[in-house]
């Protein structure tokens, strides 16, 4: 990137980030240090700090990003978000400050070439969890295992991945902002570690790193602290999208420009991670039938639950360490009132994927008998909104195991108490490695075995982004 950051005035940088202002998930708010990592040495902090699996972090060990930079701690972040939203505090006032909003149409790009275009380190941020050195906030990460909740990080990279596209998209002009950033896809989350310490202080960094018209990629990294060493934790890719004040219709975003091989490489990654994604949705069981070898699985299975003294299609025999699917299933209810809201006043996404992954778990740790590990999160798509009022049903299912692996999809709806309609908001996909080997599950139905081969086809797609595959 050429290292121009260094000759930018430091004065310039900082009035140019303190304008950037976003509201952190509920579970972390007026906890987090935010850091915009743009004031030094940018080039390098950059390069350092999105590297991948397979380039970077290879010896487990990171230069501490935050060199030479003075940290911004932020004490209310989410009344720097309401300003720059333009929305109220009070529960009372909100759906007023939302209908003011329609007046920022005016103040949206009527095409992406009017807008200024931004590179990757434009968007960089860094925002600090201190667990170490701030022990008051541990007990909201805490799980009784004495580790960090992962559901909780769920929650602070989804705030983070807005904050983030509204730094790209920030305008110098005006302090609010007309754009409505929402979280359309989580692409991957891949863990590196098992364990995260509660006792030492995380790193969350990220910047946009592919943008379409009206959508943006964003790239995130999770490091701790460990014997004054920074340590990759995960690694996340996100899609957020851009929409009109009132969230109803999409809103153009600031074109991205590459700067240097290594940004050229990391958005012609993301062209290829949106065809994949294409690719993979074509591909889908509700769409086409199985391929010759997935209609093998199907079959051989079958046939192997076939009760051999009856030799009929209907007697069927669950064989040795195995469980029938239908038996390895959880549901749960919540109620969506406003304290889950949004700033755009529908249920925080964040608090959506917490409850579908602590559904998981407590599914992958009933169906394996020892704790599990998330090893993966793959695929979230966010289908539609959550609206406040509604009832949110989730159903964790076991669709897929492979030795001391469980594939668990979480599938949620939500239902309106008044007209009783039913809508699909999410399908969450979540990879568990469990302490010994786990019993075969085993479909009986044709639906149960497309909720196999779709498990196995996540699973395999985990495995290969593991071994460097598709990184």
């Amino acid at each position: 990137m050429g290292g121009e950051s260094a000759d930018w005035p430091l004065a310039v940088l900082e009035k140019r980030h303190r304008s950037v202002e976003f509201v952190l998930s509920p579970a972390i708010n007026m906890l987090l240090s935010l850091r915009p990592g743009i004031t030094c040495q940018i080039s390098r902090l950059l390069s350092r700090s999105l590297m991948t699996t397979s380039t970077g972090h290879s010896n487990g060990k990171l230069p501490d990003m935050s060199e030479g930079c003075i940290p911004v701690h932020v004490n209310n972040v989410r009344d720097k978000l309401r300003e720059i939203v333009g929305v109220s505090t009070n529960w009372r006032d909100h759906v007023q400050a939302m209908e003011e909003r329609k007046a920022l149409q005016s103040l949206l790009a009527k095409r992406q070439e009017d807008l200024p275009s931004r590179r990757m380190k434009d968007s960089y941020t860094e925002v600090m969890l201190p667990l170490g050195s701030q022990p008051e906030l541990r007990e909201k990460y805490l799980n009784v295992y004495n580790n960090v909740r992962f559901g909780r990080i769920l929650e602070d990279l989804d705030s983070l991945g807005v904050l983030i596209c509204y730094t790209h998209t920030k305008s110098e002009s005006r302090n609010t902002s007309p754009l409505s950033i929402v979280t359309a896809l989580v692409d991957k989350i891949d863990l590196r570690k098992q364990i995260i310490s509660p006792d030492c202080d995380i790193k969350l960094t990220g910047h946009v790193s592919w943008v379409g018209k009206t959508s943006m990629e964003v790239k995130m990294h999770m490091l701790q602290l460990h014997d004054g060493v920074y340590s990759p934790v995960l690694d996340a890719t996100f899609v957020m999208v851009a929409r009109d004040p009132e969230n109803r219709r999409p809103a153009f975003v600031n074109p991205l420009v590459p700067n240097g091989e290594e940004e050229e490489n990391l958005f012609k990654q993301g062209e290829l991670n949106k065809s994949r994604r294409v690719a993979f949705s074509t591909a889908s069981l509700l769409k086409m039938a199985p391929e010759a070898e997935e209609r093998k699985i199907v079959h051989d299975m079958f046939l192997n639950t076939l009760d051999t003294n009856t030799v009929s299609f209907r007697s069927r025999v669950l064989p040795h360490n195995s469980v029938w699917m239908e038996d390895a299933k959880l549901k749960g209810l919540e109620i969506c009132h406003p304290q889950q809201r949004n700033i755009f006043n529908r249920i925080f996404g964040g608090f959506l994927m917490r409850k579908a992954y602590e559904l998981g778990w407590a599914t992958a740790c009933s169906y394996g008998g020892s704790r599990p590990y998330v090893v993966a999160v793959d695929d979230i798509m966010f289908q539609r909104p959550v609206e406040l009022g509604s009832l949110l049903f989730l159903s964790s299912q076991v669709c897929y195991t492979e030795n001391n692996y469980i594939q668990i999809r979480v599938h949620s709806e939500v239902s309106d108490p008044i007209t009783r309609e039913h809508h699909t908001t999410n399908i969450f996909h979540f990879t568990f490695m469990a302490e010994e080997e786990v019993p075969r599950i085993v479909p009986k139905t044709y639906g149960e075995s497309m909720l196999y081969l779709d498990g196995k086809r996540h699973f395999d797609a985990v495995v290969q982004t593991k071994n460097g595959q598709n990184v």
